[in-house]
């Protein structure tokens, strides 16, 4: 004890001591234990609830600090072997026991010993030195006067503790008396509360009040170690537990006597005596047990060990925690504790402090994840079921506290507190590893390898924090869009989120998951895989929800698109050197669709504007009446206007803010082709082809121009109407008329002309697209219109025959199949038929564009060609022509190619002869006797056809393909030559007559 307490003034230390020169500041000091610094206020500190237990609330804070501190002292009151003084480095010349040498030189040696174990144990608590506080410390204390500081180790902790001077010499004296009058005995075999009762009377203290409080205190707590929590529990019949039951009741009401000789006190002392020695076997024990009891004995650890805490600065440990930590220990005895408990009881300690203290001092929550290391080895080895009870309601304390910062982490952590995040998800992990790992029975029934406790629980904390924060982003979200929403163009709400999430999922990769790394391999792949979840569920509510592309959906649509794409490459940066590649983690992330959604509206949209357009062009090309004077480019309105639709949809389509023109314009390109193929067709609808104006062929019979045979058709010709087509046409009263029937070339020919440039214009919309790569423009694929061209073609040529054979077998029938060669050739020959073609020839090359005029013109010589053939062999019966009629024939056919030829400006010779080649190898054959023809015919005859009676050659088909060489043309030759020869030959032969009735 002496060595305990002795050079209390020698030297300076950094702690201020309790004043005993002034009675004021010792009821200070008893009234406020807290008077040691202005710098430290216990009521600033916000400590974690004790998972050690409820004491009742009979007793406070201050009364168990103040019997732990009893219980200390009496702990080390027998001298030590290792002097327990404190003498610093420097020495102070104003120090009043400098001049002891010997002793003092001693005690140096002795500081120099504890200070290196000291500094080696914050150490591996991994805790820095405070030497530099205490430099700034002690300039403080020197700028204020002089300040008297504690000089031992046992100073230290009545300071540290809080205790007054008056109240530790007090109970020094107390523990002498008792020391003295129990020579020999064992601290263990005291039941302390009870010899401080029996040694101190209400005039060793300053007044009654304060007598009376530390008479209840002693009395409660025996109450507490023998009644309420006991080593070994109470019988209910226990009298001796009744007894002390109503001692202690009565006391509280009324002090008792507590004088050595006192009945009271006997009786008092019987009964505790009776208590504390008490066994369940009867065993005789070396040791009372009245501080020992669960949770009891705990708490009151807790305070002693709340010592190691520098009083001037709470979140420090004093540089002498060895001294003090080996002074502690020497408690065990009394309160029935073993280095597994302390280590459990300093690690709750450690981290409560750090709790209470604001979180602000890393090394202590590092310090308690240190120790908590130990009791994590403590744990595999124990059997005490109280240990593992106070062991799991500690870690559950401590991991709830770690949870609720951990299940939450984006609330929790930022760039000022990031540096904690480590340790308390190393305290959060480790506790809930020895709670399933050492302490559930459950877990240890099933194989420990099918749970990875660490990895279950960080999984947990990253989906519970990102679920939290995604939530709240989506909030923030929210509010910002409500905020916008009377400005322009306002974003909508989930296109917000997803760079809200992006730069979440940055956040987590970038400060959050390095951390988590340590005990989730894949820490970024599972957060990106909930925050993708997340962000999905809503964006599948979205997509449900839309049913036509709206500047809102793209907004959001590209969003998600985008940031899918961004949460997949973290992910697969994760992963990348996982087993699996990363599978596992993507698997928990199927696709938006975003861009299937996003192509599906645009298809809608496509559709629709086709649609309409089809539409429209339906409509208009109805009411539209082809007139050639509509525009100065000679083609249809509605040309020009389905043209401008056409490209109009074109820059719609890429104005679309989307990331897909390339992959989805083939599709814009089709519908729009088809489109123009459809105004194409209709265009050429209903307008008649070459066919419909040819006569059909007449029977073949010998006719003359005798006869009064009518001609009999197979069916009713278009050519058997007479009327003048030029009043119609002209006048512009029926769109099928001559220049109703150019203007629908003219528009043809606009529509096909065009597309190249609609090709070119998509070709430069294409590369000032966001979206396009220069792949898109190595072929045209997708990009031209495949259908229209050909259609356009087709239909031009369509309309082209159409207009050249409507001109000659229908609006000129009358001066060409009526009127020619009827009767005596001689008198009614071609040239009627010349002026009203030429004056058809000059409407069109008027009314046509000139890149199409030559076509045009060819299929008009072309008809005039078929048509001068069909009144030559199959003219019907009006027409007979002798051998003399072949120059007649000949002049009319030079004349014909001369109109076309017009002196060099019509047609070119090529084109003229290529037409003409048929009607030029026929004409000769009405130049030839008919004896000749006769023979040339049978020959043909016998070699083309098999007769099957050698008396009668068989009568060759009409193929309607003229030719020298082709039997039936040669027949018709002789069937219209008019002399005796002929006629002799064909009734011989087929049986025609030379006349007909």
């Amino acid at each position: 004890m002496a060595s305990l307490f002795r050079d209390r003034t020698l030297g300076q230390s950094r702690r201020d001591s309790f004043s005993s020169s002034s009675s004021a500041a010792a009821a200070a000091a008893v009234a406020s234990p807290s008077c040691a610094t202005s710098r430290f206020n216990p009521a600033a500190l916000s400590p974690l609830p004790s998972p050690f237990g409820d004491l009742t609330p009979t007793l406070s804070d201050s009364d168990l600090r103040s019997s732990a501190y009893e219980i200390f002292l009496s702990a080390n009151r027998s001298s030590s072997s290792k002097p327990l003084s404190y003498i610093p480095n420097n020495n102070h010349s104003n120090s009043p026991n400098n001049s002891s040498t010997n002793g003092n030189s001693a005690a140096t040696m002795q500081r120099s010993l504890t200070s290196a174990a000291a500094s080696k144990m914050k150490k591996a608590l991994g805790m820095r030195s405070s030497s530099s506080k205490r430099s700034s410390d002690s300039g403080n204390s020197a700028a204020g006067g002089k300040i008297k500081r504690p000089v031992t180790i046992g100073e230290l902790m009545r300071v540290q503790m809080r205790v007054s001077e008056a109240a530790d010499s007090r109970i020094r004296r107390g523990l002498l008396r008792i020391s003295a009058g129990q020579v020999g005995r064992r601290t263990e075999a005291i039941v302390l509360p009870l010899e401080l009762l029996q040694q101190f009377k209400s005039s060793d203290f300053t007044d009654q009040e304060e007598y009376d409080a530390w008479q209840k205190r002693n009395l409660k707590m025996l109450e507490a170690g023998l009644l309420l929590h006991p080593h070994t529990p109470l019988e209910k019949t226990n009298t001796a537990a009744q007894r002390l039951r109503q001692i202690i009741h009565a006391a509280l009401d009324r002090p008792i006597e507590t004088g050595r000789n006192n009945e009271s006190m006997q009786v008092l002392r019987n009964t505790v005596m009776t208590l504390a020695n008490r066994t369940s076997d009867g065993a005789l024990l070396e040791s009372c047990h009245w501080a020992d009891g669960f949770p009891l004995n705990l708490r009151l650890y807790e305070m002693l060990l709340e010592a190691c805490f520098d009083i001037n600065d709470e979140t420090s440990i004093v540089e002498e925690v060895d001294e003090l930590m080996e002074l502690i220990k020497k408690t065990w005895g009394i309160l029935g504790l073993n280095q597994m408990l302390h280590n459990l009881c300093f690690t709750w300690v450690l981290f409560n402090r750090y709790v209470a203290t604001g979180q602000v001092e890393n090394e202590l929550l590092c310090a308690a994840d240190s120790q908590l290391a130990e009791v994590a080895k403590d744990a595999k080895m124990a059997k005490d079921p109280v240990y593992s009870k106070v062991l799991s309601s500690t870690l559950t304390a401590m991991l709830g506290w770690a949870e609720k910062r951990l299940l939450a982490y984006h609330e929790t952590f930022d760039s000022g507190n990031i540096d904690s995040m480590q340790s308390i998800v190393s305290v959060g992990v480790l506790a809930a590893k020895i709670l399933v790992e050492d302490i559930s029975n459950e877990y240890r029934r099933r194989r420990k390898n099918e749970v990875d406790v660490a990895l279950s629980r960080i999984d947990t904390y990253i989906r519970s924090s990102l679920r939290t924060a995604f939530a709240q982003r989506m909030e923030k979200a929210d509010s910002s869009r409500r905020a916008s929403r009377n400005q322009p163009n306002p974003l909508p709400i989930l296109a917000i989120l997803a760079k809200d999430v992006g730069e979440l999922a940055i956040k987590e990769k970038d400060i959050f998951s390095p951390i988590l790394k340590r005990w989730h391999p894949f820490a970024a792949g599972v957060a990106v895989a909930t925050l993708h979840a997340c962000y999905g569920n809503e964006l599948k509510q979205f997509i449900s929800g839309i049913t036509e592309l709206t500047p809102d959906a793209v907004q959001v649509l590209r969003a998600a698109d985008k940031l899918e794409k961004d949460l997949v490459q973290i992910a697969v940066e994760d992963s990348v050197d996982s087993d699996d590649g990363g599978k596992a983690i993507i698997r928990e992330m199927p696709p938006y669709e975003a861009e299937g959604a996003m192509a599906n509206l645009i298809k809608v949209w496509i559709k629709t504007r086709i649609d309409r357009l089809k539409e429209w062009v339906d409509r208009n090309i109805q009411q539209e009446v082809w007139n050639p004077r509509a525009n100065q480019e000679g083609c249809a309105p509605s040309a020009i206007e389905v043209l401008r639709m056409v490209d109009e949809t074109l820059e719609a389509f890429f104005l679309l803010p989307i990331p897909m023109h390339p992959a989805l314009l083939p599709d814009v390109v089709a519908g729009l082709d088809k489109c123009l193929q459809y105004y194409a067709t209709k265009a050429k609808s209903g307008c008649g082809a070459r066919n419909t104006y040819i006569p059909t062929m007449p029977a073949l019979t010998r006719c003359t121009t005798g006869t009064k045979f009518q001609w009999k058709k197979k069916e009713k010709s278009i050519t058997s109407q007479r009327r003048n087509p030029q009043v119609a046409t002209v006048n512009g009263d029926s769109s099928l008329g001559v220049p109703q029937l150019c203007v629908r070339i003219n528009s043809l020919h606009k529509i096909r002309t065009e597309l190249e440039v609609l090709e070119k214009r998509i070709i430069t919309l294409l590369r000032n697209s966001e979206s396009a790569h220069v792949e898109d423009f190595s072929n045209g694929l997708g990009k031209k219109f495949e259908l229209t061209p050909a259609t356009c073609i087709e239909a031009a040529q369509q309309l082209s025959e159409g207009i050249a054979y409507k001109i000659v077998f229908h609006d000129l029938s009358h001066v060409l199949w009526d009127s020619l060669y009827v009767g005596d050739p001689s008198s009614s020959r071609i040239e009627p038929f010349l002026q009203e073609l030429e004056r058809n020839l000059t409407i069109v090359a008027d009314t046509v564009h000139e890149r199409v005029h030559t076509r045009i013109i060819a299929d008009i010589m072309r008809a005039s060609f078929d048509g001068f053939l069909l009144v030559l062999l199959a003219g019907g019966p009006t027409r007979a022509f002798s051998k003399q009629d072949s120059h007649v024939i000949e002049d009319d056919f030079k004349s014909l190619k001369e109109l076309f030829w017009a002196n060099g400006d019509g047609l070119p010779d090529n084109i003229i002869d290529k037409f003409s080649s048929t009607a030029r190898d026929i004409i000769p054959l009405f130049r030839m006797d008919t004896e000749s023809l006769i023979e040339q015919f049978r020959r043909l005859t016998l070699e083309t056809y098999v007769s099957s009676a050698k008396s009668r050659l068989p009568l060759p088909p009409t193929s309607g393909q003229w030719s020298p060489t082709e039997a039936n043309t040669l027949l018709r030759v002789l069937c219209y030559r008019n002399d005796g020869a002929a006629s002799k030959f064909l009734k011989k032969t087929y049986n025609l007559p030379k006349k007909l009735y």
